[in-house]
This record gives C-alpha cells, sequence and structure tokens, in this order.
C-alpha cells in the first residue's frame, strides 16, 4: 500500500511579505520560492549543496535552498537576492560586485552576494582567508575568484551599517 503525502499549509516571509502556501513535505525553499512565488534569483546548479548557487539567508544567515525543506522554514526571516535592492537602491555589496567586474554571467552571483552579505554583518572588516571561507562551496566558472575577492574586501571598504 502507497502512502499519500498531503500538502501542509504553511507560512512564509520572503523579502518581508508573508506568503501562505499548500506545500508538498518533500518540496525544497528553492522549489517553493522560485515555482510558488516566483522568485528565480537563486539556480538549481547542482541540486546536490555542492554550488552554492542556491543560497538564501534564513535568520540571516547563508543556506542552501536545495537541500532546506520548505517546511523547515516556518516563522523563520527568508531573504533572497530579490529582496538586497531597495526602491532600485543596490546594496553596497551589489554595487562592489558591479563596479569590480565580479559579476559576469550571473549564474552563481546571487548566491555569492547573500553568502558575502551575511559575512560583512558578523564581521564587517574579514580578512582574504575569512572571505574565502565564507565562500567556500560557491562555485564560479567565470570570475577566476578574484574579482569575487575583491569585491567583497571593496563592500568592507564602505561605511559601516551600509551592508
Amino acid at each position: 500500500m502507497r502512502t499519500k503525502l498531503l500538502r501542509r499549509l504553511l507560512e512564509l516571509t520572503v523579502n518581508g511579505e508573508t506568503y501562505e502556501l499548500a506545500v508538498e513535505p518533500q518540496e525544497t525553499l528553492l522549489e517553493v520560492l522560485r515555482n510558488r512565488i516566483g522568485l528565480t534569483g537563486g539556480k538549481e546548479g547542482c541540486g546536490t549543496g555542492e554550488c552554492g548557487s542556491c543560497t538564501v539567508l534564513v535568520e540571516g544567515e547563508p543556506v542552501l535552498g536545495c537541500l532546506l525543506l520548505a517546511v523547515e522554514c516556518e516563522k523563520k526571516r527568508i531573504e533572497t537576492i530579490e529582496g538586497q535592492a531597495h526602491e532600485g537602491v543596490l546594496t553596497p555589496v551589489q554595487q562592489a560586485f558591479l563596479e569590480k567586474g565580479a559579476v559576469q554571467c550571473g549564474f552563481c552571483t546571487p548566491g555569492m552576494v547573500l553568502a558575502s552579505t551575511a559575512l560583512l554583518k558578523r564581521n564587517p572588516a574579514p580578512s582574504g582567508e575569512e572571505i574565502q571561507e565564507a565562500l567556500e562551496g560557491h562555485l564560479c566558472r567565470c570570475t577566476g575568484y578574484n574579482k569575487i575577492m575583491e569585491a567583497v574586501l571593496h563592500a568592507a571598504s564602505l561605511p559601516a551599517g551600509k551592508c
């Protein structure tokens, strides 16, 4: 006999907006964000948590949306790349990525920006080694990482509280 999984009514707070959705218990946060809410900034690159392109912030910490079940995120604050800029004004991290040429094809960029944002909130003056550690697991095939490192260091040099 097969057991049928029933949808669960879930309330998610994403980028300050509340969504009430009926989700399957096995749906990942990334699937819900992309397919139900329409926030497509986070990408599924590998589906196994190896590339970082699905990164979102949950309670201010970077998590892999392809590995996290949506039902685990109820009553938690979720931030995506779409929620970073306000009224068309980029965050210092986003601006630094543009200024330093750290945006190439853009596939990895949302995850890199969110992981960098979380790093700078908890450590406003990270070393190169700390930046590398924060970006471990984020794969980029276009930039060679130097431009990304430069961007994070540049964002760190901006006035405190801006990230």
